[in-house]
């Protein structure tokens, strides 16, 4: 059988398939069945070479609703069966849930999603069996040389497209019963919540685990053509939804995710949705976290509250964010969250008797529950539960098509020199804020200003955008000084592209 040999480091630059945060993301165009199967075999070899102990020869496979999706299942199907795994179709399910069935049953798992980005594009995320790649892992995968038979294809599409057997819904089910064991039965009753379902695939899990809880649910929004939420930059038509469907139902708060359920949206009983690395603070809060870890970009309410025993501050990115978890004391409570909202358990939690597993990779749902549950405690609305917290505020927004190394070039311009230059040169541009107090080039470029309001520049990991978050000591301060920092980046690198 013909067949030929790809090194995986030169299939990123052949493809246009990159590593972003813990898999490969792309356009679909580029996303060929046998650019899909090179990058799962490549993730299996390095599995078999790190020596994981399997508790069997099967590989957890699940996806979002995006119309590539199926096509692309198929394809890291067949790269299993090839390798003489037995690929098990979890079905379309959250990225938190397929993680957690690979760690209770102690195999690699995979997702097939792009997450929050448009449907022309889509992705892989690889878990090992202990949860989600790490760094060291991709660059594991990255030296990888695959052997892929010819026969297999016609050009780069498969031959067959049936290499996954009936869905199992065990995965699914699994997820769902990890909340309801932990949470008190029928604490969610009376409540009145609205679900905007649009093409998130925890539509359906979060559904039944809000009224298992004992809650009011109704559907909004529905819809089968794939929509990019993203939770970091919410849609303006999102924020006036959200307005009018609290206006119109009189909802508790309304509940959403993006497109693979691995970040939150949870709005007020106003239905303004809450930023989130706030509603991380909540539910970490909720939890009774010792130790919380956490991205440089998050909100300083964080440590202003006083609520935890330790905050660690990391790079952007959940790799970054577990394996400062991994790094923790075990012996305390340890969570982490993303600015995105994203919720990460690194060890059990008990509360009532009851005990949540770990679950060291991003999930949404934990996030709402804990937090109408933590206002419930507190006899408050949720708006009343956010004054409670140090008042900061931020927000942030992006540049969209701009390359990675222009985004690059554009700090390097604001940073080069000592600091009495570095001071001059921010100055010039962001005159709006005054002078720069101090530089934290963590990831990106923070600077925070003799106000105290922050601006942090970072280009995204998997997409060609320059993201922009600002804090301040107010919701409008913070949105201002966004847009005014947006304008600076527009006019500093000359060019004239639209949000």
């Amino acid at each position: 059988m013909a067949a030929i040999k790809i090194d995986i480091n030169d299939l990123m630059v052949s493809s246009g398939v990159n590593f972003g945060t813990s898999g490969v993301r792309g356009l679909v165009a580029d996303m060929t069945d046998k650019v899909c199967f090179a990058y799962v075999t490549a993730f299996l070899q390095t599995m078999q070479q790190q020596n994981f102990i399997f508790q069997s020869s099967k590989v957890g496979i699940a996806g979002d609703l995006r119309s590539s999706t199926p096509r692309i299942m198929n394809a890291v199907a067949a790269a299993c069966v090839e390798l003489g795994f037995e690929p098990i179709n979890a079905g379309n399910i959250p990225s938190p849930a397929i993680a957690l069935y690979g760690l209770k049953h102690a195999i690699p798992t995979i997702m097939v999603t792009g997450s929050h980005i448009p449907d022309d594009r889509n992705g892989i995320k690889f878990n090992t069996p202990l949860g989600e790649i790490l760094k060291p892992d991709e660059e594991a995968i990255r030296i990888q040389q695959v052997t892929v038979a010819d026969a297999l294809f016609l050009e780069s599409n498969l031959i067959q497209s049936d290499y996954l057997a009936e869905v199992r819904s065990d995965a699914q089910s699994d997820y769902i019963q990890r909340f309801i064991d932990f949470l008190p039965a029928n604490c969610l009753l009376g409540k009145n919540i609205g679900l905007y379902e649009h093409s998130s695939v925890s539509r359906d899990c979060l559904k039944e685990i809000l009224q298992q809880l004992g809650a009011s649910v109704t559907s909004l929004a529905r819809t089968d053509t794939f929509m990019p939420v993203d939770t970091e930059a919410i849609r303006p038509e999102d924020i006036a939804l959200a307005k009018q469907w609290s206006e119109q139902y009189k909802f508790d708060c309304i509940i959403s995710t993006d497109g693979d359920g691995d970040r939150p949206l949870v709005s007020d009983e106003k239905g303004n949705w809450l930023r989130g690395d706030v509603a991380g603070i909540l539910c970490a809060n909720y939890l009774a976290a010792d130790s919380v870890v956490t991205p440089v970009s998050s909100n300083s309410a964080v440590e202003k509250s006083n609520y935890f025993d330790e905050v660690i501050r990391t790079k952007i990115g959940s790799p970054y964010v577990i394996e400062a978890m991994q790094s923790s004391d075990q012996h305390k409570c340890v969570v982490g969250y993303e600015a995105n909202g994203g919720f990460l358990q690194q060890t059990s939690l008990k509360q009532n008797g009851n005990v949540l597993s770990p679950l060291p990779t991003r999930d949404a749902v934990i996030v709402p529950l804990a937090i109408i549950l933590l206002a419930a405690q507190q006899q408050l609305t949720i708006s009343e539960l956010l004054t409670t917290l140090p008042q900061r505020y931020t927000h942030s927004d992006r540049i969209k098509e701009i390359p990675t190394l222009l985004s690059q070039q554009i700090i390097k311009k604001l940073i080069e020199g000592n600091w009495d230059e570095q001071q001059a040169a921010i100055q010039s541009h962001f005159k709006m804020a005054g002078q720069a107090k101090t530089i934290n080039t963590t990831d990106g470029l923070r600077i925070t200003f003799t106000n105290n309001d922050i601006v942090h520049l970072r280009p995204s990991g998997n997409a060609p955008e320059l993201r922009c978050y600002t804090e301040s000591d107010s919701q409008q301060g913070a949105e201002e000084l966004n847009v005014e920092a947006i304008d600076v980046l527009r006019n500093f690198s000359k060019l004239s592209l639209s949000l």
